[in-house]
């Protein structure tokens, strides 16, 4: 029998709406145990290989190939494994977080009875294992069912939905082990001046400017710079093996974020390299690592000019802005906290 007569493989999944994300969603008991077939079942659903992924659910673009893993916790809370699956090569990565997946993990965990609904709104504890840190997402459930009808809009994402406010908790050096894992607030990496940080997410922060670029560009005219990309993964490269990631040819991670001053009310504006391409918002955690990165003095976005002390950090981007609460005192972070929505688009069965 052919691959193409074999019966297909069904599997119970819903597609979600998560912050400025869209993926799949699993309860790890519908998934294969072993990583190995889990992953090759993953890529087959988004249809990779394959840039324009035709033959699968993907959406053709990193923030559209992803994937939630979830399941129950004897203590009443779930577990969250993020997985990245790649557009154009046969990979899948567990090696970050994502923030915005992770705003969907919470009515998702409810629909799927792992946390019981209560009148109003629910509390869902997640335990995000890639990283281990914990995340509490407070979720909008009028009469015990969940909506997603609301008022609350992110840019980024065309009309409005309900709020899902997430309160992130362990975020700082979740995955590099400190704060700044380089030990300094600012190194010179592949000839530039940057800062290398983790809350939540490890990111490189470098000003706009020291690149030969003033941070306004849209993110096809930066990717369509082969220079500056050249230069993006030079320094993503080095900043990879300082941050004790090892090499990073093949990683996710460290995003690199180009900062420059805020231009329409913000704190400060971003470009987001995600690797390789470039962010048409932000990650959560990405902004929570700059936004951490410029409270604290002596980091290269510490100079941009705005109010220091404040914990409510506006984070600008091509497609609008990022709202965050962040709090940092005596270099340790107190507080990283947000306000999301996400929107069920599908539940059934997938196909692969």
């Amino acid at each position: 029998m052919s691959v193409t007569d074999a019966p297909a493989t069904e599997i119970r999944c819903m597609q979600m709406r998560g912050g400025t994300s869209k993926g799949l969603y699993f309860l790890a008991e519908d998934l294969p145990a072993d990583p190995g077939e889990r992953d090759a079942l993953l890529l087959r659903l988004m249809g990779s290989p394959d840039p324009r992924q035709i033959d699968g659910l993907g959406g053709a673009h990193p923030l559209t190939s992803k994937v939630a893993v979830v399941s129950a916790r004897p203590d009443g809370g779930v577990d969250y494994l993020f997985l990245q699956v790649s557009v154009d090569r046969a990979a899948v990565s567990d090696q970050q977080n994502c923030g915005n997946i992770l705003v969907g993990v919470g009515p998702f965990a409810i629909e799927r009875g792992l946390v019981p609904a209560r009148d109003g709104t629910t509390e869902v504890v997640i335990h995000m294992v890639n990283t281990g840190s914990v995340a509490r997402a407070i979720v909008t459930t009028p009469a015990g069912r969940v909506s997603y009808a609301g008022a609350a809009e992110i840019a980024g994402v065309p009309g409005s939905a309900a709020p899902v406010v997430l309160d992130y908790r362990g975020t700082a050096g979740s995955s590099c082990g400190a704060l700044f894992p380089t030990g300094n607030l600012s190194d010179t990496l592949a000839g530039v001046e940057a800062t290398c940080v983790d809350n939540g997410m490890p990111v490189v922060v470098v000003r706009a400017a020291d690149l030969g670029v003033d941070g306004t560009e849209e993110p096809t005219a930066l990717e369509a710079d082969g220079e500056l990309c050249a230069a993006v993964e030079a320094l993503r490269l080095e900043a990879g093996t300082a941050m004790g990631l090892g090499d990073v040819t093949d990683a996710t991670v460290p995003k690199v974020c180009l900062v420059s001053p805020a231009r329409d009310g913000g704190t400060f504006s971003t470009r987001c390299f995600i690797p390789k391409r470039v962010h048409e918002a932000i990650g959560v955690f990405a902004a929570a690592s700059a936004g951490v990165a410029w409270q604290v003095p002596g980091t290269v976005v510490a100079g941009l000019a705005g109010d220091h002390s404040t914990r409510d950090v506006r984070v600008e981007h091509p497609t609008g802005h990022t709202d965050l609460v962040l709090e940092v005192e005596d270099g340790a972070v107190r507080l990283t906290g947000s306000v999301r929505t996400a929107r069920k688009l599908m539940d059934g069965l997938a196909f692969a």
